[in-house]
C-alpha cells in the first residue's frame, strides 16, 4: 500500500502485526518488532510515527573505543582476568545497542534519552570494567597505562555516518589491507552505484526482509549502500611486489573441507578464552574439530581434524555468511545469532581453498606451535580501516577488483568470493600478544619484513559462495547477504575477518616451510 494511502492501524492491531513479524523472523526480528510497534502507535496529531522513524535515522549505532587494541602488555597471571573483562566490555556494548534499537519511540519524545538512559550508564559500566582490568594487571606486577581509563565514554553514530571509512574522525585508513602482497588501501569503489540506504524506515516488507532504521532482516544492516554492482567498479588490484633471488616460491595446499558438518560456535578462544559467546557471532570451523572458548594449548592436539593431512590440527575459523531471506536458522533465538541481530540462512562455502605461500624477498621460517593470528578487524565501524583486511570479489573479477567497504553484486554465472591473506612476518618470539596483533605484521609494500621480524609461510584463504544476486530498489536492498558480526557494527563488509591457530604434529610445520623455500608445490 502506498505511503499516501496507508491507513492508520489501531494500537492493538499494530502490536499484533509486530508480534507476528517477530515470530516470523525469530529472535532477530524482535528488535524490528519493538521498533515497528512503537513507531506506529497512533495519536491525535499522527506525529509519533514520523518522530520514531526520524529517531531511527538520527542514531544508528553506538561507538565505543576498543580497549583491547590499546593493550600492549599483560602479565601471564592477569591474562585470563583481562580477557574476561574485555569480553564484558563487548557484552555491555551489545546490550546497550539492543536497548538503543528497541527504544525508538522514547528517543523521539526525549532528546536526552540516548545520553541519559543508554550512553551514560554504559560509560559507568565500562569505567568499572576498565578499572578491574587495571587491578588484574597491577596485582600481577604489570604496569597499567592510565590513559586507558579515558576510553570509558562512548558516542553515537548517525545512519549516514556508519561506513568504516568515516570512523576514526572521518579519516579513512587502509595501510594494513593486503591480499597476497597486494595492498588494497581500503578504497570504496562504487562506480556511481552507491545509494543511501541508511534512511530506511521500519515496516516495509522487502522480500521477507523487514527493513528497520538500519536495514537488514535483523534491523542492524546491511543497507543498500553496502552493495555495489561489481561490473561498474573500476579495476583496483595492484601488482604484487617483484621477487628477488632469495624468494621462497613454493606453495603448500591443505584440504580441510567447507564445514559441511556444521561445526559452529560463537566463541573466540584467541580473544576471549574461557568466555562463552565471546565473539557475539557465529563462526565456521574447519581443521581442528574441538575448538571452543575452553580449548587451550593443553587440549589442542586432542581435537582431531577435518583436514586430509591428519598431521594438520590447525584451527581455521571465520564468521559465517548469511542470506537474509527470512529463514529461521537453528540459532535464531540464541546468543550470537538472532538475539544479537545475526539472522538469515547460513551459507556454506562451495569451496574453501587454504594455501601457504612464500615471501618474494626471503626464505621463511616455520610457524611456531600454537601461533595465533587474527587478520582483519571485526570492529571497523568503531576502529576505522587501519586493520581492515576484508576482500570481497566475484569469480572472474578477482584479478581486477577487490572490495573492502562494499559487498559485490555478481553478474549471472559468477560467484561471491571472500579472500584473506594473513600477516606473514613474525617477531620470532611470541605466539600471541596482548592486542593479538603486535607479534605478527604484514610485509611492507616491497614484500620485506620490518623491525627484525622474520618471514613465515603466509596463510591465504579463498572462500567461494553461491549467493542469489541482491537487488537495489528504491534505495533498499532485496536478497541481502552479510557476514556475521558484532550487532553494533551493522554488518559492514569491512568487518570481515579470519582466525587461525597453528597446530601441527609429525614435523608438519617444518615440512610446510621447506616446501615453500624449495619452490615446490606440495599438499
Amino acid at each position: 500500500m502506498g505511503r499516501n494511502t496507508r491507513k492508520r492501524r489501531s494500537s492493538m492491531a499494530t502490536k499484533a502485526v509486530a508480534a507476528s513479524a517477530a515470530l516470523a523472523l525469530g529472535g532477530g526480528g524482535l528488535i524490528w518488532a519493538n521498533f515497528y510497534a512503537s513507531a506506529h502507535e497512533s495519536n491525535s496529531s499522527g506525529q509519533n510515527e514520523t518522530k520514531a522513524a526520524n529517531a531511527a535515522v538520527q542514531v544508528a549505532t553506538i561507538s565505543c573505543p576498543d580497549v583491547g587494541q590499546k593493550l600492549t602488555s599483560v602479565p601471564n597471571g592477569a591474562k585470563q582476568g583481562v580477557a574476561t573483562e574485555l569480553a564484558n566490555l563487548d557484552k555491555q556494548i551489545t546490550e546497550a545497542y539492543a536497548r538503543l534499537a528497541s527504544t525508538r519511540q522514547a528517543q523521539a519524545g526525549d532528546s536526552g534519552f540516548v545520553q541519559n538512559a543508554i550512553v551514560g550508564p554504559l560509560k559507568e559500566k565500562r569505567a568499572a570494567t576498565i578499572d578491574r582490568i587495571r587491578i588484574n594487571i597491577q596485582r600481577s606486577g604489570g604496569q597499567f597505562d592510565n590513559s586507558l581509563s579515558q576510553l570509558a565514554a562512548c558516542t553515537t553514530q548517525a545512519a549516514n555516518n556508519t561506513n568504516a571509512g568515516q570512523a576514526n574522525g572521518g579519516q579513512q585508513q587502509g595501510g594494513q589491507q593486503q591480499n597476497g602482497g597486494q595492498q588494497q588501501g581500503g578504497q570504496q569503489q562504487n562506480g556511481g552505484q552507491q545509494q543511501n540506504g541508511g534512511q530506511q524506515n521500519g515496516g516495509q516488507n522487502n522480500g521477507g526482509q523487514q527493513q528497520a532504521g538500519n536495514g537488514g532482516q535483523g534491523g542492524n544492516g546491511p543497507v543498500a549502500s553496502d552493495f555495489v554492482d561489481i561490473t561498474k567498479v573500476q579495476a583496483n588490484v595492484k601488482a604484487k611486489p617483484g621477487k628477488n633471488g632469495q624468494a621462497s616460491n613454493g606453495t603448500f595446499t591443505v584440504s580441510c573441507g567447507v564445514n559441511a558438518n556444521k561445526n559452529f560456535n560463537t566463541d573466540n578462544v584467541i580473544v576471549a578464552p574461557g568466555v562463552t559467546n565471546g565473539a557475539h557471532h557465529t563462526h565456521d570451523y574447519v581443521g581442528n574439530q574441538k575448538i571452543n572458548a575452553f580449548s587451550s594449548n593443553n587440549t589442542f592436539l586432542q581435537g582431531g581434524t577435518s583436514c586430509s593431512n591428519k598431521s594438520d590440527l590447525s584451527s581455521y575459523y571465520w564468521p559465517v555468511l548469511r542470506l537474509q531471506n527470512g529463514t529461521q536458522e537453528f540459532d535464531q533465538n540464541r546468543d550470537g545469532g538472532g538475539k544479537e541481530g545475526n539472522v538469515g540462512k547460513i551459507l556454506t562455502a562451495q569451496q574453501a581453498e587454504i594455501k601457504y605461500v612464500g615471501s618474494p624477498k626471503s626464505k621463511v621460517v616455520a610457524m611456531p606451535q600454537f601461533l595465533r593470528i587474527i587478520t582483519g578487524d571485526a570492529k571497523t565501524t568503531t576502529n576505522g580501516l587501519a586493520n581492515a583486511n576484508a576482500h570481497w570479489s566475484c569469480t572472474g573479477f578477482e584479478n581486477k577488483v577487490q572490495l573492502t567497504e562494499q559487498y559485490p553484486i555478481c553478474p549471472q554465472g559468477s560467484k561471491v568470493v571472500r579472500s584473506f591473506a594473513f600477516q606473514s612476518c613474525w617477531d620470532g618470539k611470541n605466539i600471541d600478544s596482548a592486542n593479538h596483533r603486535s607479534h605478527v605484521a604484514f610485509a611492507d609494500a616491497n614484500g620485506n619484513c620490518q623491525n627484525g621480524f622474520k618471514a613465515i609461510p603466509q596463510l591465504t584463504m579463498r572462500l567461494i559462495y553461491s549467493v542469489p544476486a541482491p537487488v537495489i530498489q528504491n534505495g533498499q536492498v532485496k536478497n541481502a547477504y552479510a557476514v556475521d558480526g558484532f550487532p553494533e557494527q551493522l554488518h559492514k563488509p569491512s568487518t570481515d575477518h579470519d582466525d587461525f591457530i597453528s597446530i601441527t604434529k609429525n614435523g608438519l610445520a617444518n615440512k610446510i616451510a621447506s616446501c615453500v623455500n624449495n619452490g615446490q608445490r606440495c599438499q
